[in-house]
């Protein structure tokens, strides 16, 4: 009966040797999403910083982005493309799936996005980033 006892005391010996080493990873883990987390809001700020202060030569106001951050996503797809771009294409590269019902609310955000002078409709349907 002692060898049983033995047994059991050394797997729990293993087993909480195992759950504190985990916790430890755990710990770590959970400060490296805190930097990333806190980093990736830093990002955010500066990008939306950035993006209202933009200021055409034109338009001495500056321009403000709209508080939803689907259009810093709308944004930041439309400066990763090398050509101007259409809603569709857009709704595919953001993973907003292609119903009509999406494409046509990309559509309506774009709209919006020039109206506020931050991209521009050169030809209908084409998006592009405003060039500076």
């Amino acid at each position: 009966m002692t060898s049983l006892l033995d047994k059991l005391a050394d797997r729990e010996q293993a087993v909480r040797t195992h759950a504190d080493s985990l916790r430890v990873q755990l710990a770590q883990l959970t400060a490296q999403i805190s930097e990333l987390e806190a980093e990736l809001a830093d990002l955010a700020t500066t990008r939306k910083v950035l993006l209202t202060l933009a200021i055409d030569e034109h338009d001495p106001q500056p321009r403000s982005l709209p508080d939803n951050p689907v259009y810093q996503h709308i944004l930041t797809a439309l400066a990763d493309a090398d050509r101007p771009v259409r809603a569709k294409d857009l709704c595919q590269v953001l993973d907003l799936g292609l119903e009509s019902k999406n494409i046509e609310g990309m559509r309506c955000k774009l709209k919006r996005l020039v109206a506020r002078g931050l991209i521009a409709e050169n030809e209908p349907g084409l998006f592009a980033l405003c060039s500076r």
